[in-house]
């Protein structure tokens, strides 16, 4: 049984909650935590795979090679971030192209100029919107996959005020977009507002520490977000972990030994088993 598209659960899910992968492991966890679908972003990569930050230091290339690495490890229908496509029409197309070829099933465009920045962070600027309208068109009229689903985001509510920001929105949906995310809304009714004012599947980011009020997935559908993104919540508590880890072998205590997942837990979450039936049945006798 074939499992559903990001398209067809982006329509049956109320909500489809996405929770944010950084590297091959936490997709597997994510997969094996029963999600339909998980979420990629820049910010997440750049820091795991790089250790910088998402202030348009990576390219395509950067972020190709992590995502390859990431869909090998789980299957599940991904959405991608895709930041401003790299370049203009033609390079939006190429990396449509890249990313169906990864097996991408849906992919996030935004209209910040180069460089751009985290969504949450202060100095971006943006395209001009019939800039981002002509890369929404050229992503929907050339993707080789009818089903890859793509999502238009504007940063225009932090650069210019939620009224264009809506604006926006409203000339991205006309341009094919499949559904839209307007970034860093600042209060539950500046999201009430986006979240009646457009009937395409909305995107809400839970960014812990960021701008907008971190609310419960029930809670983001109740006010008509369908894409409820929960981006950053995995890798902020594993840096911790690993923080307080590293103190604790460096005060030469030793105190949280023990504490993690255990040795023969963590095979089966690598699913060591397995390879391990493999290597047993095509082994030669007496190897």
């Amino acid at each position: 049984m074939s499992r559903p598209t990001f398209r067809q659960l982006a329509a049956s899910e109320r909500p489809l909650v996405l929770p944010g992968a950084h590297d091959a492991l936490s997709a597997l966890l994510i997969k094996q935590a029963g999600f339909k679908a998980f979420f990629i972003g820049g910010f997440t990569v750049a820091a795991v795979r790089h250790a910088v930050p998402d202030i348009g230091l990576l390219g395509l290339g950067d972020f190709s090679a992590a995502y390859r690495d990431i869909l090998g490890a789980c299957d599940l229908p991904v959405l991608v971030d895709a930041d401003n496509g790299y370049g203009d029409v033609k390079n939006v197309v190429h990396l449509v192209h890249t990313y169906e070829r990864l097996g991408v099933q849906a992919i996030m465009l935004e209209d910040q100029a180069t460089p751009k920045r985290c969504g949450h962070m202060a100095g971006k600027s943006l395209v001009a919107a019939a800039e981002m309208e002509a890369k929404v068109r050229a992503a929907v009229g050339e993707r080789m996959n009818p089903d890859t689903f793509i999502i238009a985001r504007t940063d225009a509510r932090e650069v210019h005020g939620l009224d264009e920001a809506l604006r926006r929105a409203e000339r991205y949906a006309r341009a094919g977009a499949d559904g839209l995310f307007i970034e860093a809304p600042t209060s539950i009714e500046e999201m009430r507002k986006i979240g009646s004012s457009f009937d395409l599947p909305q995107l809400a980011n839970m960014l812990e520490g960021g701008r907008t009020p971190i609310l419960k997935p029930k809670e983001l559908e109740e006010l008509g977000f369908r894409l409820p993104v929960y981006g950053l919540s995995l890798l902020m508590r594993i840096t911790k972990v690993m923080q307080d880890a590293l103190a604790d072998i460096a005060s030469g205590k030793l105190e949280l030994f023990g504490s993690g997942i255990s040795f023969d837990g963590f095979k089966e979450v690598i699913d060591l088993p397995r390879w391990g039936a493999v290597e047993n049945r095509y082994s030669q006798p007496g190897r």
